[in-house]
């Protein structure tokens, strides 16, 4: 069972360490070293809820259901515009604003509330563990099924909590306009690229 395990931990990690909105909320969390450990601990308790549901049994529910389906991937398509356009106009602001006293004074609950909307409102985070990984490990025997979710968890508390220490670490080095021009540019396109790709998909849906 073990090999299904570390089976678990590389494909979780193929899908959840791409950049993604999720993975760029940590990094700046992690960057203004502001609540930084509490943010992926709240995105690790959200793959793992997405996970079980997808590999015990809902991914196949999803996957029944081609309006639901569509509605999941053309709503991924819209969020990741949305936060593409918002990083990018970032970027290319005059005036682009760090990690303030100001910013540093968000509450606990507004953080808590954004990271929700990144994880629960992003369909490609429903994607990627409730549909892909979810419909990998529920063609599993029963028994296989919770040593593949175990990976996959494994894989996602280690990215997310890796990825936050690291933010903090490096703060100094990427806090300064130019890192935050670049960082901003980097997930723009990015999230553009994705919501390309989740259109492209969208549409082979229709043919």
């Amino acid at each position: 069972m073990f090999s299904i395990y570390f089976q678990g931990v590389a494909l979780g990690a193929a899908l959840i360490l791409p950049l993604g909105p999720q993975n760029a909320f940590v990094m700046n969390q992690g960057i203004r070293r502001q609540y930084h450990l509490m943010t992926a601990g709240l995105c690790s308790l959200s793959d793992i809820l997405l996970i079980c549901a997808g590999v015990f049994g809902g991914s196949a529910l999803l996957n029944q259901s081609p309006l639901l389906l569509n509605l999941v991937t053309w709503g991924g398509v819209a969020f990741l515009l949305w936060y593409g356009w918002g990083a990018l106009r970032t970027a290319f602001s005059g005036n682009i604003e760090l990690a303030s006293a100001t910013r540093l004074q968000q509450s606990r609950w507004r953080i808590i509330a954004t990271m929700m909307a990144v994880t629960w409102l992003n369909p490609h985070v429903w994607l990627d563990t409730f549909v892909v990984l979810g419909s990998l490990g529920g063609q599993l025997p029963a028994e296989a099924r919770y040593w593949f979710a175990l990976g996959t968890i494994s894989a996602s508390i280690l990215w997310f909590f890796g990825l936050a220490l690291l933010a903090s670490w490096l703060a100094p080095r990427l806090s300064t306009h130019k890192a935050q021009r670049i960082i901003n540019l980097l997930v723009g396109l990015v999230m553009w690229f994705i919501a390309f790709r989740l259109a492209q998909q969208g549409m082979a849906g229709f043919n």
